[in-house]
């Protein structure tokens, strides 16, 4: 960060205040995305060592035996069914040049149908619910498809600006072949009103790059009589790369 960059300083959503993220104009005057103070590491960093192969002999290695299939479901492994919408969220992650990439580490993380996260750092007065915690993961297949089972998450304040909302969204994460290589970004949902007042979506200053953070309905991914379907496919590089949280 520059000297000359202002500071801007907040609340986070457990009452905690922040510092240090840059501020600036987004569109329609709202603030681009800043900070929370529970995003923010607790250690110093840690320097990575000197010989990019030591990199590699540590990275992270997933296969079929790491990841199971129930993983991508997330109504599944409690005594009840999640409250909410259930939904099936599907796509595939292609490089820069369109084609699949396979054997791709997905992540998943999201609030609940009350727009509550299940983290000791969400202090927002919605409840809890027992029969869902909000992650899941999978592995692509040889055509780059990844597939995920959930609920659509709710709505939940964004303390960062006042009466503001954030829209229902989704956490994405994809691991490369290091533990340096790492793409962090969310989805949102057709139609979604709150999306034009919502300081994250409007902080990607390309208009076709927000559009491509907003799934699509896909009738072809609807569950009959358990789930409806969206599409959304991810784009680790390129001129179409999907857009990533910054310092991920």
């Amino acid at each position: 960060m520059a000297a000359s960059e202002p500071l801007v300083q907040g609340t986070g959503r457990d009452g905690a205040g922040f510092a240090g993220v840059t501020a600036g104009d987004g569109p329609g005057g709202v603030r681009p995305y800043v900070g929370r103070v529970e995003r923010h590491p607790l250690q110093p960093p840690v320097p990575l060592v000197l010989d990019p192969d030591a990199v590699e002999r540590r990275a992270p290695v997933f296969g079929a035996a790491d990841v199971s299939p129930l993983d991508a479901d997330l109504t599944l492994g409690h005594r009840g069914e999640p409250l909410g919408e259930r939904i099936t969220v599907g796509g595939r992650v292609l490089d820069g040049r369109g084609r699949p990439v396979r054997g791709q580490l997905v992540e998943l993380w999201q609030a609940n149908a009350a727009g509550r996260y299940v983290h000791r750092a969400d202090r927002h007065a919605a409840p809890l619910d027992p029969n869902f915690t909000g992650a899941g993961r999978c592995l692509t297949d040889d055509d780059g498809r990844y597939r995920f089972t959930t609920i659509r998450p709710g709505a939940y304040p964004d303390v960062t600006h006042h009466n503001a909302w954030r829209p229902s969204h989704l956490h994405f994460s994809l691991f490369g072949t290091a533990f340096t290589q790492r793409l962090v970004t969310q989805m949102y949902f057709p139609g979604d009103p709150l999306l034009p007042h919502d300081s994250i979506w409007t902080s990607v200053r390309d208009a076709s790059a927000r559009r491509r953070l907003v799934a699509a309905y896909d009738p072809g991914l609807n569950e009959p009589e358990r789930s409806l379907g969206y599409r959304w496919d991810i784009v680790l590089d390129g001129p179409d790369a999907t857009w990533a949280e910054e310092g991920r």
